[in-house]
């Protein structure tokens, strides 16, 4: 299968709030969005819930690396063909 190549798009959430943006290539948003959706939360408190976790850690990272790093765990939770 071919992967198609696109560069990060910034968009605007707002976390506890405040807004700020994050920078992720268009296949992270869209499953981010399904997550989100999958969850029955909006994208921002999903968003907000990484954060706090993402503080958490004893290494913390930005937030986009966050995301990516939560999304790649979520699917491999899944099992394969999930």
């Amino acid at each position: 299968m071919a992967v198609a190549y696109f560069p990060p798009l910034k968009r605007s959430v707002t976390i506890a709030g405040h807004s700020t943006s994050i920078s992720l290539e268009p296949i992270f948003w869209a499953a981010l969005e399904q997550a989100a959706s999958a969850e029955s939360l909006p994208l921002n408190a999903l968003v907000a819930r990484i954060d706090a976790e993402r503080v958490r850690a004893d290494v913390p990272v930005n937030l986009a690396s966050a995301v990516r790093c939560w999304l790649f765990a979520r699917r491999g939770a899944a099992g394969p063909g999930d």
